[in-house]
């Protein structure tokens, strides 16, 4: 009985013994380096169960393993035995547990990691966290593209952990936001001791188009392309080079957004202090044109100074021209100065005052009644234009044409390129026009024929034409019409049909019209002059003699 209950009680100590020996799969155990052979660790793990695990489990990455027989470790303990009666045991799964169990601690926390990056993967990195492989992207390698990230491997340093998922064991890390919050950090101390107006040295950490990039000693600050120097600046790179150090100005700092903005050209002179001086008005000047426009050209006088000259001041002949095609970049050109706006930092300049005037030089050496000969450079519907000396035009109007019919029935006549010869009637500097005729060159047929004609005088003139209107007459080749009212004074006489086509009569000249090229005539006048002539001549009205006797006694006297 005593026997039976001694054996019971063993019993109860001997499964007490193996509950609390024996560990459980998929559990971490404490073990006991026994040996080291081949490159793997023989670690005893209780219960005289031993296991192997490969001496590179425990290594950090890039360095040698630190283990020695007797050292304490704690493993995996994934089968408690295999084929070959061994246990199966992982340091690293072990390590992966302890890992997760602090960087949960950690993540939950808000609290830095410390890690190696050890690989690299499609979009970044892999980061070991002492056990537990995260990943880190590549954006979040530094506050800048990292084109090569060899000085960063194997290199322990912190992380902050944006996202974990135990569950499917993934971690993503950031070095970038480390980085940020102690730049941060770094820029309101080095900000704090800055203030606006401060000169200070910088070393050029980037250039672009707008302006280069000043590091201050842990803070960068923009130094704006205008901000470089008085004069134009096209591209920064003409002025500075990366890695460069250069003097500049604090010029403006903001708290808020710890944005500064700095400059170099505050630091010099002020060029425009002294342009009115150096620069009178009406003064002429050789520049260096340094932009061209739509509206106009930059012409710089000295560095840090420039001028425009519009495009209504670059020539005196070529209207609606595209600057460009006037002026070149980098061409020297003369500019006289026509305003000054010192408040606005502007200065107007004119081209063409530095050249004379084309019409006042054509006014000059053309008068009136001057013969040209030039080509036909355009045709509208009121006229010709003809180039001129001087590279001006002058315009033959269609009134100007020809003598004879309308001008819009030879203007058909006149093509592009023909060269022509016309006299120069009238030239008007103010408006820069010059009027020509053509018709000139064969003189005035009209003033020709007239002679000595004007108004009162009496000629003989051939009737060529009856109408019932009246009758045309010619007089030296000049056609001109007698109404009927001005056929005689008798108003029974005033038909047409009396008069024959060549005959010959006498009329009195009432007017004449050189700009329609007609001579007023009259029968009727030249009756009425003849008769108050015989009254002035004879006798008075008043004499007591008939017009009948006057007339008589003037015809027999004629006689």
């Amino acid at each position: 009985m005593c026997a039976k209950a001694s054996m019971e009680e063993f019993e109860a100590l001997l499964n007490e013994s193996f509950e609390i020996d024996t560990p459980s799969e998929g559990s971490v155990v404490k073990g006991r380096v026994l040996a080291i052979e081949a490159g793997q660790a023989i670690i005893d793990v209780g219960y005289k169960m031993e296991g192997r695990i490969d001496l590179k489990e425990f290594a950090n990455p890039g360095e040698q393993a630190d283990l020695k027989p007797g050292d304490e470790v704690e493993v995996f303990l994934r089968q408690v035995e295999n084929a070959r009666g061994e246990a199966v045991i992982s340091r690293e799964m072990a390590r992966r547990e302890e890992a997760w169990d602090r960087l949960e601690k950690a993540y939950a926390d808000e609290e830095r990691v410390e890690g190696a990056i050890f690989g690299r993967v499609k979009g970044g990195f892999t980061v070991d966290l002492g056990g537990a492989v995260a990943f880190l992207p590549g954006s979040q390698v530094d506050v800048r593209p990292v084109r090569d990230a060899g000085p960063l491997m194997g290199l322990k340093q912190p992380f902050q952990i944006l996202k974990m998922d135990r569950r499917r064991g993934n971690i993503v890390v950031s070095r970038r936001a480390i980085l940020e919050e102690s730049r941060a950090e770094q820029r309101a101390e080095v900000i704090a001791n800055l203030h606006e107006g401060q000169t200070v040295d910088g070393v050029v950490k980037n250039i672009t188009e707008y302006g280069a990039f000043v590091d201050l000693g842990g803070v960068d600050g923009l130094l704006h392309v205008t901000d470089m120097a008085w004069r134009r600046v096209n591209h920064p790179s003409e002025i500075l080079s990366i890695g460069e150090t250069v003097k500049v100005q604090v010029i403006k700092i903001n708290k808020e957004t710890h944005r500064i903005s700095l400059g170099m050209k505050q630091l010099q002179d002020d060029p425009w202090d002294s342009v009115e001086a150096k620069f009178p008005i009406e003064s002429v000047h050789t520049g260096r044109v340094t932009n061209i426009t739509d509206y106009g050209a930059f012409v710089e006088l000295e560095p840090g100074v420039e001028g425009l000259v519009h495009v209504s001041e670059m020539s005196w002949t070529k209207k609606n021209v595209h600057p460009g095609k006037i002026v070149s970049t980098s061409q020297e050109v003369e500019v006289m100065v026509l305003e000054i706006d010192s408040a606005k930092r502007r200065v107007s300049l004119g081209l063409k005052q530095t050249q004379r005037n084309p019409w006042e030089v054509f006014a000059e050496t053309h008068p009136e009644g001057t013969e040209v000969e030039g080509e036909v450079k355009n045709i509208t519907e009121f006229g010709l234009f003809v180039g001129l000396p001087g590279d001006i035009d002058g315009m033959v109007h269609l009134s100007d044409l020809t003598w004879e019919g309308r001008g819009e029935d030879v203007i058909g006549d006149f093509r592009k390129g023909d060269v022509v010869k016309a006299k120069v009637t009238e030239v008007d500097i103010e408006k820069e026009r010059i009027s020509l005729s053509i018709k000139a060159m064969d003189g005035d047929p009209f003033a020709d024929a007239i002679g000595g004609v004007k108004r009162g005088s009496i000629i003989t003139v051939e009737v060529t034409k009856i109408e019932d209107g009246g009758i045309e007459v010619t007089y030296e080749g000049m056609k001109s019409f007698i109404r009927r009212s001005d056929l005689s004074r008798d108003r029974a006489e005033q038909r047409p049909e009396r008069f024959g086509v060549g005959d010959k009569i006498d009329v009195r000249v009432t007017n004449v019209d050189s700009k329609t090229r007609k001579l007023g005539l009259s029968i009727k006048a030249r009756e009425i002059a003849e008769e108050k002539e015989a009254v002035e001549q004879y006798g008075s009205s008043d004499s007591g003699a008939s017009l009948g006797d006057i007339l008589g006694a003037a015809l027999k006297g004629d006689r």
